[in-house]
């Protein structure tokens, strides 16, 4: 599938509870707006739960728009340091959120069938080929279910590690992609 069908099919997925990227200003050439700066699609593939929740994304519009990401936020933070660590910048990567809809508040907890359908839906047209790093238990769970190999390491945004360490796992992660 091109990146063009794969945006597509992320216009065309709704659920029940949830807000679209063009609901909340984001629709866009790209399926994730993260992918404004880290869409490489022949990068490793970071995948994560989702991209924002639908209150932080209209917050914070601005700079989204510019961006596609926030770089104050554990996340990203972890993901910078990461990329630092082995020689690659956001430009050399292509992060993937499992889940192509914007939850209504942070931390909502994701319930596996939804996360399920918007994969099989949309982001499983990502993949082009790779081995993603599945970045968190809720990507992790996904990629097994569909029985896609892949690097498994904590979520960026995972309490309990530092910064530094959580860094070190997904720049572990990177070189073994």
């Amino acid at each position: 599938m091109t990146t063009a069908a794969a945006i597509t099919a992320r216009r065309a997925f709704r659920l029940t509870g949830y807000t679209t990227l063009a609901e909340a200003g984001f629709d866009g050439d790209y399926v994730s707006p993260i992918q404004l700066t880290s869409g490489n699609p022949d990068g490793p593939m970071i995948m994560s739960k989702d991209w924002l929740d639908a209150p932080s994304a209209r917050a914070h519009r601005e700079e989204l728009s510019r961006r596609g990401y926030l770089p104050h936020i554990p996340f990203n933070r972890v993901l910078d340091k990461a990329l630092a660590l082995v020689g690659l910048t956001r430009a050399d990567v292509y992060v993937a959120p499992i889940f192509c809809l914007l939850p209504p508040r942070r931390s909502h907890p994701l319930p596996t069938a939804h996360a399920r359908a918007s994969f099989e839906a949309v982001t499983r047209h990502e993949l082009l080929g790779r081995r993603p790093i599945a970045a968190g238990t809720d990507s992790a769970r996904v990629l097994r279910y569909f029985d896609i190999p892949h690097i498994e390491t904590c979520h960026p945004s995972a309490r309990g590690l530092s910064f530094d360490a959580r860094a070190g796992q997904l720049a572990e992660a990177l070189v073994a992609t």
